[in-house]
């Protein structure tokens, strides 16, 4: 049965029930590399980081935080593959641990984000009447607090730290819910989901079985369309003194203070940072945008959940 004929009026086109992959992972990973090769580009950068993150202590050739303060501000070397800041530190070694910083905060708040999202939208698209409507109204006064705005007063008032900043970049993500309620309006009404009701199944019973395994497309396209934003918002809030606190290695303040006052006789203070954050962020976002082509086309022009509109 085609979607269309049964989606109810108002519900997005983003909403309408994706195509399920064909070949499952191996499938898929097969056509992301000779349909999508910007996108395999992406996968292939994202592996390198998640690599380093994961084996952070094997592959740092000194401890992030261990100074050495007769090579301050060397150059590239053989003993300092990308040369040292301003106390000796080794500048390769707080960078690939930066990684660590940068995908744990990212996946972390992905996760969070994603199941309150899934949460809010399957429930309220399914149940549907004066629920959906309460819901959907605090929904959208959430959506109408700029995200950046937001997390600056949150973080201004809790302090930074490393799980305060995965706790407020999961909550920002509530607004992604909108996208899921309409993948709802659209499957609730399919006839498998009808008949599971007239059989007598319950509310949870249908959500668990029936209507979340049918949005898990949308839902992954989401949350990797996500990361790359989440790297960079985590970025921004460490280059303000509003993210990842010290003596733990962050990419944005590793461009922010730790570089700025040393720029004109250390520029690698600056660059290689910056190299890492914005190849990442290309990585994820062109990832991202593969996956959602192959896995579902119409969501094309869907974005990650964070503007600011309502």
């Amino acid at each position: 049965m085609a979607v269309e004929s049964t989606r109810p009026q108002g519900a997005p086109a983003a909403a309408r029930l994706p195509r399920r992959a064909s070949g499952g992972f191996i499938g898929l990973v097969t056509r992301l590399f000779t349909e999508k090769p910007l996108g395999a580009v992406g996968a292939v950068i994202v592996m390198i980081m998640l690599l380093m993150a994961v084996f952070a202590n094997w592959i740092a050739p000194y401890p992030y935080d261990e100074p050495h303060f007769s090579d301050a501000l060397q150059g590239s070397s053989f003993s300092y593959f990308l040369g040292t800041d301003f106390i000796g530190r080794d500048l390769f070694s707080r960078l690939v641990h930066g990684a660590r910083v940068s995908i744990v905060v990212a996946l972390g708040s992905v996760a969070l984000g994603s199941i309150l999202a899934a949460l809010i939208g399957i429930t309220s698209g399914y149940m549907g009447g004066k629920f959906d409507t309460l819901v959907q109204r605090l929904v959208d006064a959430w959506m109408s607090v700029p995200p950046l705005l937001l997390l600056l007063f949150v973080m201004s008032i809790l302090g930074p730290s490393t799980l305060n900043v995965t706790l407020v970049l999961g909550l920002v993500a509530i607004r992604e819910s909108r996208v899921l309620r309409g993948a709802v309006l659209a499957l609730k009404e399919q006839p498998f989901v009808e008949a599971a009701r007239v059989n007598g199944a319950t509310t949870l019973r249908i959500l668990v079985r029936h209507v979340l395994p049918n949005v898990m497309v949308p839902i992954i396209i989401l949350a990797s369309l996500r990361l790359g934003q989440v790297i960079l918002i985590e970025a921004s809030l460490s280059f303000l003194g509003y993210g990842v606190p010290p003596p733990f290695p962050s990419w944005g303040r590793m461009l922010s203070s730790e570089s700025r006052t040393y720029m004109e006789i250390a520029p690698w203070l600056a660059i290689w940072p910056g190299v890492f954050l914005s190849l990442t962020v290309f990585g994820w976002n062109v990832l991202g945008d593969a996956l959602r082509d192959l896995l579902d086309p119409r969501m094309r022009g869907t974005g990650g959940g964070y503007r600011s509109g309502s």
